[in-house]
Parts: structure tokens; C-alpha cells; sequence
């Protein structure tokens, strides 16, 4: 029997020293490789293009805005993600996929945690990520090894089952917590080897994003506590369950 079609969704904005070579380590077993560019002036999306991407312009900017254009016009069965910046195994997709389905789960998010290379990370980058991820551990009283990795692996009907808001960097962790949410027994994470960025960095405030993704996660944990009350409330009174809520979300 045929594995399911992998659509791999890249995010670029001025990568022209890293797409190619992320491009080209996709292995074949990858069906379409999607870079949403967002308005690069470095000739990314000609690279891209030229590497054997599809290309899709985005002019508005946003993390999770990209993310979405590249979800819509994905065909896979399974949706794959990846930074343009040589720092994910897109090389391993397979592999991870493969225990998406035997494990039968819904979402993988890849772990950067513990670091294979310490020399991939900044130390405070590093010591943000993993407050972050304990800040997420204690929400949600569930262990999240890495809430901010850029490499996921999930099904694409997933999609249509999240609420999802975000089209700026919270979206990455906003996707994780919503699936977590949506049914936490298809939800896993897979240790991966992080490499260090090939190019420049981008203008990110380490420590304005980290507050903006704390409050982010504090507010969704809340909202999730919410819709659980309420739609342990339907139950009560008409006795049917509303598709993708699970009593493990109330805690």
C-alpha cells in the first residue's frame, strides 16, 4: 500500500544563502515543496523557484500568514514544515511521517530539545525556548519537550478541526497547543538534530517575542478552559459530545 502525499511548507523572507540547499535536501518522497515568500528582495523566490519549488508571493507580512497561504494551496495528505535557513532535517520528514502513521496520530511537532549541536542555538535563545516550553508544560500540565519548533508534521484534515487566529510568530505555538487541545492522545513530539542558520538572522526582539508568546499561551490556555467547560456543559444537557473535544482538556 502507497504511504500518504507530503506537501512540504517553507516560509521565506530574504533566505537566498539557504533555500537552495534546504530545497534540494528534501528527499523524494516529498511530493510538492511550497516556499511562501514574503516580498523577498534577495532574489529568494527565483532560487526557490529554480531549486524545483512551487513559489507562492505573499506580500503581507506575518509568520503564521505565511504558514496558512502554504496550507490552502498544499494537496498532501500530510502537511510538513520546515525554516528556509538549513536549521531543520527536512531530510528526516519521511521518517517522521512514517511515525505519524504508525503511532496514528494527528500532529508531531519536531523537538530541537536537547540540542545536538550546542553551538545551533544561542544561549539565551536556547534558555527562552525552554522557559517557554515549561511555561506550556504547566498550563497545560502536559510535558512539551520544544512549543516553539519550526518543524511539524501533521495531517492536513487536521486543519479544519483547529480555530486558528494567529498570523504572526504566536502562530507556531498557537498550532501545537490547538492540536494538543483538539485531541492530546494524537498529539506527540520527535526528537530532531538542529543545525546552525546559514544567513543572517531576522530583526526579532528575543526577549518582546517572548513575552508576546508567554501572554499568547497564557490567554490560550484560558480560552481552552473555556470552550471545555462549555462543551462539557452541552453534554450534560443533550448528551452528545461536540466532534474533537476530549474530557483530558479540563484540568
Amino acid at each position: 500500500m502507497p504511504g500518504p502525499t507530503i506537501s512540504l511548507v517553507i516560509p521565506a523572507l530574504n533566505e537566498a544563502r539557504g533555500i537552495v540547499s534546504t530545497v534540494r535536501r528534501a528527499p523524494r518522497e516529498i511530493h510538492e515543496i511550497i516556499v511562501v515568500d514574503g516580498g523577498s528582495q534577495d532574489g529568494t523566490a527565483d532560487l526557490a523557484r529554480q531549486a524545483g519549488a512551487k513559489v507562492i508571493v505573499e506580500t503581507r507580512r506575518g509568520y503564521g500568514l505565511a504558514y496558512k497561504r502554504g496550507f490552502d494551496a498544499a494537496t498532501g495528505d500530510v502537511i510538513a514544515t520546515a525554516d528556509a535557513d538549513g536549521t531543520y532535517p527536512v531530510e528526516m520528514i519521511p521518517e517522521v511521517v512514517d511515525f505519524l502513521i504508525r503511532k496514528d496520530l494527528n500532529f508531531v511537532s519536531c523537538s530541537r530539545f536537547p540540542l545536538a549541536n550546542g553551538k545551533a542555538m544561542r544561549g539565551l535563545n536556547r534558555l527562552g525556548n525552554i522557559g517557554l516550553s515549561l511555561a506550556a508544560s504547566i498550563l497545560y500540565l502536559h510535558f512539551f519537550r520544544d512549543v516553539c519548533s519550526g518543524m511539524w508534521v501533521f495531517r492536513r484534515s487536521l486543519i479544519d478541526k483547529l480555530d486558528l487566529h494567529s498570523d504572526g510568530w504566536t502562530f507556531s505555538n498557537e498550532l501545537k497547543l490547538e492540536s494538543y487541545f483538539t485531541e492530546p492522545d494524537r498529539y506527540a513530539e520527535f526528537m530532531i538534530p538542529y543545525d546552525e542558520r546559514v544567513g543572517p538572522t531576522h530583526n526579532v526582539t528575543v526577549w518582546k517575542t517572548g513575552l508576546q508568546v508567554l501572554a499568547f499561551m497564557a490567554h490560550a490556555r484560558f480560552n481552552h478552559f473555556m470552550r471545555a467547560r462549555v462543551s462539557k456543559t452541552r453534554v450534560a444537557f443533550d448528551g452528545r459530545r461536540p466532534e474533537g473535544v476530549n474530557d483530558k482538556h479540563e484540568v
